[in-house]
């Protein structure tokens, strides 16, 4: 019987490494197993949501085959390269890039023949316009832009510079793998790591909700800065708001008032509120680094202050204030982030497609609407209204995020357009862009300004 059952278990298990496991160890970069599905398929192609061809295997006469990557630098960290190991997309899609789906009878005969098969097509979610208009607004910052559906997960555009050409990744690799200055290869979008700035701020205004109930009750008087056990927070510029309410302080981005929000509400429960947003958590994604909230009950109120305004020791990638835009924009519920649409055969037919699925539930679509109304609140009036009188509404929050003793700064925006019924989330983050209204807010109005001029109506 010991015998039996050990077999039954081995069957068992092999059924279900070929069933659930064995996508994943093809997908996996490290293994060479890979290479006996390129001896029998030329790889597929990857495209845009609406046809355009993002990555193409080229055979030439001998059979000899080249990727071939026709948007160069543009898509270089979402699509990846296919080289050197693998990344992005050419990663995440690899099993269904080296699998044929072509007609039964064609495969029998290229077979016969010793001609390899073609493989599947994967269409992507990602817009070439959104891609454009993304890549091109960040121009020469440093940084990442995030852009995304809602209601459905979908990511429509991921850019990330400094960025590299993956048609010449073989030669260039080592070159850029020992560039520590620029870190190319790095897709910021995912795994950077930077203090978020004032679009913390939005995890501290949730905080505060949960903890008293409303809004209504809070009254401040800025007065430019604010000291505590010697510890001193300025606004920005020295700027004094005056008499405030929390909706005002939160569309000033006063960081006064949020440091005084934050000593009352203590580290632990911006602890807890942090790690309902998936920070110290993971994340619903194939590649990305942890964010990191390490304030608790024994900070220092030096600490909570610069924590309660994204300074401190939090870090964020834009991916994940995108993801958590996404759920405030959403009532609250994070969709499962997806970066494929569909998986189609060289025939034509579609071999499988993503459905939206709800990840999580990171708010109360109460809490999420009171959320949305300061975000309005920040482009009607407060520090994005750069972003007012385009043709479309935004709810939005800026950031600017220290990083040196001189006081530079990155620049922030996340936000969403049509308040009334979301179409879009937009995160920024342009390294060394000063204030998020100088920088982050522009770039954000062009890919907003591109996704209506060409998608609406």
């Amino acid at each position: 019987m010991f015998f039996v059952l050990i077999f039954v278990s081995l069957i068992g298990y092999l059924i279900y490494y070929n069933v659930a496991l064995s996508q994943d160890f093809i997908n996996s970069p490290y293994n060479t197993r890979q290479d006996t599905f390129a001896d029998r398929v030329v790889r597929g192609d990857i495209v845009s949501s609406e046809g355009e061809v993002l990555a193409t295997t080229s055979v030439s006469e001998d059979g000899t085959e080249t990727r071939v990557y026709p948007y160069s630098n543009m898509f270089a960290h979402v699509v990846g390269y296919d080289s050197n190991g693998k990344s992005g997309l050419e990663s995440e899609a690899n099993y269904s890039l080296l699998s044929s789906h072509s007609f039964f009878l064609e495969q029998i005969q290229n077979e016969l023949q010793g001609d390899k098969n073609q493989g599947d097509t994967v269409v992507s979610s990602l817009s070439v316009t959104l891609q454009s208009a993304a890549y091109n607004a960040l121009g020469s910052y440093n940084g990442a832009v995030v852009v995304m559906e809602p209601s459905t997960g979908r990511i429509l555009a991921m850019v990330s510079k400094p960025d590299f050409d993956p048609n010449t990744i073989s030669t260039e690799y080592s070159a850029l793998v020992s560039d520590e200055n620029n870190s190319s290869l790095l897709n910021r979008a995912t795994n950077g790591a930077y203090p978020p700035g004032s679009t913390f701020k939005v995890v501290v205004a949730l905080d505060y909700f949960r903890t008293y109930g409303s809004l209504e009750g809070f009254s401040y008087l800025c007065e430019g800065s604010i000291t505590v056990d010697e510890h001193t927070i300025s606004c920005y510029n020295g700027n004094v708001h005056g008499q405030e309410d929390l909706y005002s302080a939160f569309a000033y981005s006063c960081n006064c008032a949020f440091a005084e929000i934050g000593l009352s509400l203590g580290g632990d429960s911006l602890k807890d509120t942090a790690e309902d947003l998936l920070f110290n958590q993971s994340l619903p994604l194939t590649s990305y680094r942890t964010s990191t909230f390490s304030a608790d009950s024994s900070s220092a109120s030096a600490l909570l202050m610069q924590t309660s305004i994204g300074q401190g020791d939090t870090l964020v990638s834009p991916m994940h204030m995108a993801l958590i835009t996404c759920a405030i924009a959403n009532d609250g519920i994070l969709m499962q982030p997806t970066l494929i649409d569909q998986v189609v055969s060289s025939d034509g037919d579609v071999v499988d497609t993503t459905e939206a699925e709800v990840y999580k539930r990171l708010m109360t679509s109460n809490e999420a609407n009171v959320l949305g109304e300061l975000m309005k609140d920040v482009v009607e009036y407060g520090t994005a209204t750069g972003l007012s009188g385009r043709g479309y509404t935004v709810a939005g929050k800026t950031g600017s995020a220290e990083y040196d003793e001189q006081g530079s700064s990155h620049s922030w925006f996340i936000g969403y357009s049509n308040v009334d019924d979301p179409d879009l989330v937009v995160a920024v983050i342009a390294e060394g862009g000063g204030t998020g209204s100088q920088t982050a807010v522009p770039i954000a109005a062009a890919v907003f300004d591109a996704y209506y001029s060409s998608y609406s109506g």
